[in-house]
């Protein structure tokens, strides 16, 4: 960082540093991107576009479940994963023999989830599980089942007794009245159908709240058997579902493990971040001679309105046209605007308390404003510096992927609530990058690391204090055990503090949305169709197109006097 008061020069590049990117790209690449371009499970199949599957939903809806359209009808396609049998798999090891014996093909994990509804009602009237891929059927839901099914993950099973919302079909389930044969003669149709021959499997003694379920021991993953499950309504098949499922204590360990994280979060991430953002406003106050109340306006606006943008776009879709379902999303509304008031309040005050504290108390310039001498040039350096970073970050990360794979066994999962599938327009999935790259780093390194030192009286100690806040922030993604996750994120929360302290706030903001950048660009790459493909590469290209356009509007201008610095 700049003494305060002198002309802006940013650290040249060094070619170890270089070399060091360069090395880091190339682990990132050779142990994250290959192996996932090679473990497609299309392979060469591209993924099915949303109106080709409605249009093969409706056509299994009329052909086998003998539905007529209605002019009212609306379809609703959302990406569902059966994130539990995916974590097993993962965890056992057992994705890459899944694969090759192209079991993901005729019992996917990952499908598209097509729920009819006809506008003004709140209830489904059917939902088909479809292969993303090949768009074959691989389950279906009718009735109240399709109601309970529409707010589960794949694999999970509907409960039409647990649908007691108003307007909800409410017949009652005739299961109990439906004698083992009656339920074999519903089920055998439908096993024909799936290509099962029903004199070889095994009926389940324990359906565990399934009205039927087959068990077929010859084809296995792992412990779990391939099982043909069966709901029963008014008489007649409400659901089926042919798959596998992951045993009962894997299931009892994520659940776990889901317990711990939320805890962690709350106590390690939430309450520590809202008391640095309350003595952010407060040292705001106090150190405002030494900045400006207006320094955080625009990236505290521009971040509102990202944050509206993105809850926007991640908002589930819904084909009920109820009131109830109006009223519902007028109330998240307001509440992801509170939100994202609230946690932009906290970066402006973060930007404007963090940068007075610096000026003030070590008489550095973490964060120049455009008006200094020579700012276009040191931004532009700046983002030279955090793509370098950047790589170094993302070879780091892999690295530890590595070496906590081997000490701690760690492994990942799907998760439906985060995918770009569910979003309105995947390609706006990037623009996350700059939240966390923005607000992130304002408030744990600008703002988090002086106000840290100001109590423990050690650099190094303040930033492994505000990296740890940051790290537990993020033990609620699907990564296991949950343990493993800070100790990932601690090592690259130390790097950013390291840059930060170095090259100051714009280098570590840069190098953060890069970092960020590159991973969902690469997501939106592995999508396959063409807007997403070149949405992924502008938003590994756009930061330095953001810092070249700072710099060209922002010329070199002849350096003013430079204003002594008194001895500290």
């Amino acid at each position: 960082m700049n003494p305060v008061g002198q002309p802006l020069e940013q650290r040249p590049l060094t070619t170890k540093l270089i070399l060091a990117g360069i090395l880091g790209l190339i682990v990132f690449v050779m142990f994250q991107i290959a192996p996932q371009l090679l473990s497609s499970p299309g392979g060469d199949t591209a993924i099915l576009g949303k109106s080709e599957v409605r249009e093969k939903a409706a056509a299994f809806a009329a052909k086998q479940l003998g539905y007529e359209p209605g002019s009212q009808d609306e379809w609703v396609i959302l990406y569902k994963t059966d994130s539990s049998f995916y974590g097993y798999m993962s965890r056992e090891k057992l994705l890459t023999d899944y694969s090759k014996n192209k079991l993901d093909q005729r019992y996917p994990f990952d499908v598209y989830h097509a729920v009819l509804y006809t506008s003004g009602e709140p209830a489904a009237r059917l939902a088909v599980d479809l292969n993303m891929y090949t768009g074959e059927v691989a389950a279906f839901a009718v009735g109240a089942d399709a109601d309970a099914a529409a707010g589960l993950d794949y694999g999970e099973r509907p409960a039409a007794s647990a649908i007691k919302r108003p307007g909800t079909i409410t017949s009652a389930s005739s299961e109990p009245d439906l004698s083992l044969e009656r339920k074999e003669s519903l089920a055998r149709p439908w096993l024909q159908l799936w290509g099962a021959n029903p004199a070889k499997l095994k009926i389940e003694a324990n359906a565990e709240g399934y009205g039927l379920v087959y068990s077929d021991s010859s084809v296995k993953v792992g412990e779990s058997r391939l099982n043909y499950q069966f709901n029963y309504l008014d008489g007649e098949v409400s659901y089926f579902r042919a798959g596998f499922s992951a045993p009962a204590w894997h299931d009892t360990y994520v659940a776990g493990q889901t317990s711990l994280a939320k805890k962690l979060t709350l106590f390690g991430y939430g309450l520590p971040t809202v008391l640095l953002g309350i003595l952010a406003l407060i040292y705001s106050i106090l150190r405002r001679k030494h900045t400006s109340w207006k320094r955080g306006v625009f990236l505290s606006s521009v971040h509102f309105l990202i944050m509206m943008v993105s809850s926007y776009n991640v908002l589930s879709e819904s084909g009920s046209g109820s009131a109830e379902a109006r009223i519902t999303a007028v109330v998240m509304f307001i509440i992801y605007v509170l939100y994202s008031l609230l946690m932009s309040l906290m970066l402006y005050f973060s930007l404007v308390g963090g940068d007075g504290l610096w000026r003030s108390e070590e008489k550095l310039n973490p964060w120049p404003h455009a008006k200094e001498p020579g700012y276009g040039r040191y931004v532009l350096n700046s983002i030279r510096a955090g793509y370098v970073w950047a790589f170094v970050l993302l070879g780091v990360q892999t690295v530890m992927f590595i070496i906590l794979s081997y000490t701690m066994d760690n492994w990942s999962t799907t998760d439906a609530s985060q995918s770009p599938y569910n979003m309105k327009y995947a390609w706006l999935l990037p623009i996350v990058a700059w939240l966390a790259g923005l607000s992130e780093e304002a408030v744990y390194r600008l703002f988090g690391i002086r106000m840290l030192k100001k109590l423990v009286k050690n650099t190094f100690i303040a930033a492994l204090i505000t990296t740890l806040i940051w790290a537990l922030g993020h033990t609620l993604y699907p990564i296991y055990p949950v343990s493993s996750r800070p100790i990932e994120l601690t090592v690259v929360g130390l790097l950013f503090s390291y840059i930060f302290l170095r090259y100051g706030f714009i280098t570590v903001m840069f190098s953060h949305v890069v970092f960020d950048s590159i991973l969902m660009g690469a997501t939106l790459i592995f999508m396959q169709d063409k807007v997403n493909i070149g949405a992924g590469i502008v938003t590994i290209i756009l930061p330095f197109i953001v810092g070249y356009l700072v710099y060209r509007f922002n010329p070199p201008r002849g350096q003013a006097p430079a204003e002594p610095v008194k001895p500290i």
